[in-house]
């Protein structure tokens, strides 16, 4: 696999290069890394956050807050809604959705699992770059975009997997029959249970997390450094600006997550190359 090459427009400082190096050698010499992604990551992509400056709900207001509900009551609706969007904000963010193409720090972070230096990737986001990226470890938190989520089961489903016919919504789950939805976890939607079950597995083993793109402010994600910090593990953050993260984390790398995670590879593969000293 090819290295990840950097953000052009970002350079790396000395004193950035010397933190990076310091983050190699505790990740190259961790037991078990763990990564874990916000939209910070995916800005880099052209993908806005919802909240803040710039965000789709800054700018055309936030959805409704009983989205499930809603869905439940209604799902005929809902899928509609889903295949012909008419909120602004939900047609503006499909559009971003279908142009997106990673970066290079959803590539670094694939190439950091192909080279066994990241056991897993947990992500916050719903835009399906990190697969797009060739991440197989990969826990969507909040769902994919791209996929089909039965309500009963929760069997999952690719594009294309399951006919959808317009006259004869909403579509039923093959396998036990309960409605199926996009897999995006709506407002007042639980976290699938498959999937926090997935991410406490990982982060109860993992010695090192690697926080990018995200304060890590909203529950579960906000638990998962906090648990690796209680076991004795390390935090390395990577992000533009400090976050309520910061003062925990062992290295807070500022910058751009494309560009620092590129670098970091780059020394992680090398220092993998030397062997241990």
């Amino acid at each position: 696999m090819s290295h990840p090459t950097p953000s052009p427009d970002f350079a790396i400082s000395q004193a950035l290069e010397e933190q990076i190096a310091r983050a190699a050698e505790r990740i190259a010499g961790a037991s078990s890394v763990v990564a874990l992604t916000g939209a910070g990551l995916s800005v880099e992509s052209g993908i806005p956050p919802f909240r803040g400056p710039g965000g789709l709900w800054t700018k055309y207001g936030e959805p409704p807050l009983d989205g499930y509900q809603r869905f439940l009551r209604d799902p005929k609706r809902a899928w509609q809604d889903r295949l012909s969007p008419r909120e602004p904000w939900a047609q503006a963010l499909a559009e971003t959705l279908a142009s997106a193409k990673p970066n290079a720090g959803h590539r670094a972070l694939a190439e950091l699992e192909a080279i066994g230096r990241c056991d897993a990737v947990i992500t916050q986001n719903i835009d399906d770059l990190h697969r797009q990226a060739g991440a197989r470890a990969l826990i969507e938190i909040h769902g994919n975009h791209k996929l089909l989520r039965c309500v009963g089961c929760v069997a999952r489903f690719a594009e294309g997997e399951l006919a959808i016919d317009p006259e004869r919504l909403p579509p039923r789950c093959p396998r036990c029959g309960s409605v199926v939805k996009g897999d995006t976890v709506h407002f007042g939607e639980p976290i699938p249970a498959d999937v926090l079950r997935r991410c406490h597995q990982v982060v109860e083993q993992a010695d090192c997390m690697l926080v990018v793109g995200t304060s890590a402010t909203v529950y579960p994600a906000a638990e998962f450094p906090l648990e690796v910090l209680r076991r004795g593990g390390s935090l390395i953050e990577v992000n533009p600006e400090p976050s309520e993260l910061s003062e925990l984390a062992v290295l807070s790398l500022r910058g751009r997550g494309g560009a620092v995670l590129a670098r970091l590879v780059e020394i992680v593969s090398e220092a993998l190359a030397r062997g241990p000293r």
